[in-house]
């Protein structure tokens, strides 16, 4: 492609609304244009590294047995009701009537859909195992679309979805795609990890995987230990359980009964802590939560922060969420901040670590008051309890006891054994082997593809731009004619923009009338794999040479493309 012709509109400026900065250079760099909030064009760069990506995911998904579908973006809410994922998405479903006035919805995802599918096409296990895949626009209503392709409310996914005639087949089916998960993010030159993870709106009845790109810019927290290699997402990694230890020392020995206690105004941790000289640890959070409409109080340790997506397994509801102001007097009779467990009676939640305590401090149910020489078990009964806290860097490994690390990731892709949770409420089935009539065993697997090339970016860049790896990178190399108007250096770098198009080389050709500084930093912005640049030192026989975070090697122009071949079979085989 020449430069002249393509529609790159680079800009100079950061765009004050990109927070991310994979969503800086991407719009910086002419490789998409917001539309409306959470919605974006695909400029020629964009949709090219974008075919690139899906490449990968094809041949990866047709290594693995899966074949190619395409379904409808419009759903039918019937499916969505059947499944009970109407009420579950909410908000987030973007809504809309046919002029008959029947109900659809854009796709979010498509599992409701091809089970539809499948009852309709399969009766019988002699057509089973079978895996359909597509890659297509999805659309989820965010409430606060951010950071770019990372967070949006249109995107590409590809979604697979796999059904067998027994939890046997969904395990094999599970491990090809867990494999060719790895095959693809590898060759998309990804830093990733597969953690085990919460199966959140999708559902399941086994075991779930996130895969998670290393990132300071992504939204999730990966937990891992690198002593036995266990690793999940903050939502579900557990530690060791192990007792808090000896919590009297900064409260006094154990009393007979709890005291009230004056603290005017100590509404937050912070300031119990400073005013009455004790730890966080000593200090029983009282948090007052809404789990489907209906009021849960949940005890966390003072130092450790609630995990809602474990109250909510552990409970069996579809939503939770704080209880607002008016909900929180109207359960414990004061306001947020004074908040205690003893006398309420509404279910009490009370994680591991509370349980442990010795004695506490907690609120005491009334303005500016709270209690001392709480004793968990004494003063107030558990209705359930649990592990209901964020895991924090250092705890111990629920393995193997090492300490814990902590990193930022960006999710990538989701792997599900989905078992009978659609197909039973769909009533899709199959007959078997001996005549009886089953629902089908079904495993399901995502990719976020507009959001795998936000996390690449975020994984390949610099204080100039993009460095994309040779795999999915729009051009492999980036030819910088530096004086258009000079006679031999237009002719010798159009001569070798032919020379590497005819060996097959994806090779853009720099003829625009600019100045050399305006072409360097738009090559460093684009961050196509190799450079050359063809100036002054022609009239020697020189072109330079040089990767995009290499040094500069002056080689014979005559022998670049043969060069140039060489050194992108070399990126090629370091995934580069």
């Amino acid at each position: 492609m020449k430069q002249r012709q393509l529609f790159v509109p680079t800009l100079r400026e950061v765009p004050a609304e990109a927070e991310a900065v994979s969503h800086r250079w991407m719009v910086k760099g002419g490789f998409i244009r917001q539309l409306a909030s959470g919605v974006y064009t695909f400029l020629p760069l964009g949709r090219k590294v974008l075919r690139s990506i899906e490449a990968i995911i094809r041949e990866e998904m047709e290594r693995a047995g899966a074949q190619e579908v395409l379904m409808p973006a419009l759903q039918p809410v019937e499916l969505l009701q059947q499944s009970g994922r109407y009420d579950l998405y909410g908000q987030d479903l973007f809504r809309l009537n046919d002029r008959s006035g029947r109900e659809f919805a854009l796709g979010p995802t498509h599992e409701e859909v091809i089970t539809s599918l499948i009852k309709q096409e399969i009766t019988s296990y002699r057509k089973l195992p079978v895996t359909l895949y597509q890659i297509q626009t999805k659309f989820r209503d965010e409430r606060r679309p951010r950071f770019g392709l990372l967070r949006g409310r249109e995107f590409i996914m590809k979604d697979a979805y796999s059904f067998d005639a027994d939890w046997e087949g969904l395990a094999r089916n599970y491990d090809a795609m867990y494999e060719a998960y790895h095959r693809i993010f590898s060759r998309c030159g990804l830093n990733f990890r597969a953690v085990e993870a919460d199966a959140g709106a999708i559902g399941g009845e086994g075991g779930t995987h996130e895969f998670m790109a290393f990132a300071e810019s992504g939204e999730d927290i990966i937990v891992s230990c690198e002593a036995c290699g266990y690793a999940a997402n903050l939502e579900k990694a557990e530690s060791a359980q192990a007792t808090s230890g000896d919590m009297t020392n900064s409260i006094g020995r154990q009393a007979e009964s709890y005291l009230k206690f004056h603290t005017p105004g100590w509404k937050t941790i912070e300031q119990l802590v400073e005013s009455v000289g004790c730890s966080a640890g000593h200090i029983i959070k009282t948090l007052i939560y809404m789990a489907d409409g209906q009021p849960v109080v949940v005890l966390i340790r003072g130092d450790h922060e609630a995990n809602e997506t474990k109250i909510k397994n552990l409970i069996g509801a579809e939503v939770i969420e704080l209880a607002d102001a008016d909900t929180v007097l109207a359960v414990t009779g004061s306001p947020a901040g004074f908040s205690g467990p003893v006398g309420l009676t509404a279910p009490l939640l009370v994680d591991h670590h509370v349980d442990d305590m010795k004695e506490a401090i907690t609120g005491a149910n009334e303005l500016d008051y709270h209690l001392k020489h709480v004793v968990p078990g004494r003063d107030f009964t558990a209705h359930l309890t649990g592990d209901l806290r964020n895991v924090q860097e250092g705890d111990a490994c629920p393995h193997c006891g090492k300490g814990l690390t902590t990193a930022r990731g960006i999710e990538i892709g989701h792997v599900f054994k989905l078992g009978n949770r659609y197909s039973g409420k769909q009533g899709a089935s199959f007959v078997d082997s001996t005549g009886k009539e089953q629902n089908f065993v079904m495993g399901c697997y995502g990719i976020g593809v507009t959001r795998l090339m936000a996390a690449i970016i975020e994984q390949h860049q610099d204080e100039h731009g993009m460095i994309w790896p040779l795999s999915i990178a729009p051009y492999h190399v980036h030819i910088i004619v530096m004086a258009m108007q000079d006679d031999a250096q237009r002719e010798t770098g159009q001569k070798l923009y032919d020379e590497l198009r005819s060996a097959g080389i994806e090779a853009l050709l720099d003829d625009r009338d600019e100045r050399p500084g305006v072409k360097l930093k738009d090559a460093d912005l684009i961050g196509l794999p190799l450079r050359v640049v063809v100036g002054k030192s022609i009239v020697e026989g020189l072109v330079e040479l040089k990767a995009r975070t290499g040094t500069v090697e002056r080689v014979q122009a005559e022998q670049a493309g043969s060069i140039i071949r060489d050194r992108l079979a070399q990126l090629s085989g370091t995934g580069g």
